[in-house]
C-alpha cells in the first residue's frame, strides 16, 4: 500500500485525535479513508446532479425552441410558481 505524508491544521489534527481516541476508527488512516470515502461520494452525486441539470436544460430550451412555454408577467411569476406548486403536489397525491 503506498505511503503518504501529508499535513494536517492543528484542528485537523485534534479532529482525528479526537476521532480515533473516541474508538470510531482505529487509527488515523481509517479516518482519512472514510473521509476520502465522503468526497467520493459527494463528486459523484455532484455529477449526478449536473447530468440532470444537463439535461433538464436541453429538455427546456427544446420546449421554448418548439414554443411550449407560458409568459409570465413579473407581478404573477409567485402566484404562478405557487400553482405550479400546488399542481404538482395534487399529482403526487393521487399518484400515491
Amino acid at each position: 500500500m503506498p505511503i503518504r505524508n501529508l499535513v494536517l491544521t492543528d484542528h485537523q489534527h485534534e479532529l482525528v485525535e479526537t476521532l480515533v481516541k473516541s474508538g470510531r476508527y482505529q487509527n488515523a488512516s481509517e479516518v482519512l479513508r472514510e473521509g476520502l470515502r465522503l468526497i467520493e461520494e459527494r463528486e459523484r452525486l455532484q455529477a449526478a446532479k449536473l447530468k440532470a441539470l444537463k439535461q433538464a436544460a436541453r429538455i427546456g430550451w427544446a420546449d421554448v425552441s418548439a414554443g411550449r412555454y407560458t409568459d409570465v408577467a413579473d407581478d404573477r411569476l409567485e402566484e404562478f410558481v405557487g400553482q405550479l406548486g400546488r399542481s404538482a403536489a395534487e399529482r403526487a397525491k393521487t399518484a400515491s
